[in-house]
């Protein structure tokens, strides 16, 4: 971890655009790492810290195929769905941000610090309002939520019970003009007895990365990116795996397109995410399938 502590003040040109925006917004933050850029799509994941395993692998699933387009990904480093935001964005090579509710020469919790170390070294960055040394106090954290939710265009909750952190961000988005996105689950689960009462109150109901990018009008950022003619595609390693798993009887994972074709995993990764944001593919728990035959 970098030793050394930097700071910026509101004034300054390069302190994050839409933070500027909210009420009570920090005089200053404290980071380690890099300030995303003037203009970054930035899009908070937060949820319960006692997450089932569906709702990790779907906080996973949603932050990496947002990172994979270019999106950073925010969260508040707790462990459960706010881990799970963080990592998914690393597996896809993007960048995420941490927010604490207490000095960043202290990582908080202390599972998270190889995450924290990681979310560096990918370009992103662990920031607070408070100063180093300021010790983790039970208000700070629910301080720090209206950061999470400011630096933000939206907000997606992933498992939120009644008593839940993650219904303070959420408020907080909703009184900075921010977009409040929920996964629904199971009708009687506690954990999701919150994210229900956010549907009941006018919050957007998403299941995919694709929806809210649709919502927020994100055009995602892919270098691969080609221009489709119904079934058609310039892109010849575009072309090769769609012609790999239009032959074949079952949905297919990424690794095992890997295996016969001999593609790195990575570059699989974007031409699938793009193959998904312009509705020729889906994803069924992992694998991918066309949405209709090529001819």
């Amino acid at each position: 971890m970098p030793s050394i502590v930097k700071h910026i003040a509101y004034s300054h040109t390069n302190f994050p655009t839409l933070l500027k925006e909210i009420p009570g917004a920090p005089n200053e933050l404290y980071y380690l790492g890099e300030l995303p850029q003037p203009g970054s799509k930035i899009i908070a994941i937060v949820g319960t810290r006692k997450a089932t395993h569906e709702g990790l692998t779907v906080a996973k699933n949603i932050s990496s195929n947002l990172a994979r387009a270019g999106v950073i990904i925010v969260s508040g480093l707790a462990l459960g769905i706010d881990g799970a935001a963080h990592s998914g964005a690393l597996e896809a090579n993007g960048k995420t941000i941490a927010v604490l509710g207490n000095g960043v020469d202290n990582i908080y919790p202390k599972q998270h610090a190889n995450l924290a170390k990681h979310i560096i070294d990918r370009g992103g960055a662990i920031i607070s309002e408070y100063p180093a040394g300021t010790p983790s106090l039970p208000h700070q954290f629910l301080e720090r939520n209206r950061i999470v939710s400011g630096l933000s265009m939206g907000v997606v909750i992933i498992e939120a019970p009644l008593q839940s952190g993650s219904l303070v961000t959420a408020k907080h988005a909703l009184d900075q003009g921010r977009e409040v996105f929920v996964v629904p689950g199971l009708a009687r689960h506690p954990n999701y007895r919150g994210s229900h009462m956010l549907l009941r109150q006018g919050a957007r109901l998403v299941t995919t990365a694709e929806e809210i990018m649709e919502d927020l009008e994100i055009n995602p950022i892919n270098e691969y990116s080609v221009k489709f003619t119904k079934t058609t595609v310039t892109d010849e390693v575009t072309q090769q795996i769609m012609s790999l798993i239009n032959k074949t009887t079952k949905p297919l994972s990424v690794d095992t397109i890997a295996e016969i074709t001999t593609l790195e995993p990575h570059i699989i990764q974007k031409r699938l995410t793009f193959l998904l944001f312009e509705n020729i593919v889906e994803e069924i728990h992992g694998t991918f399938k066309l949405k209709r035959p090529l001819l």
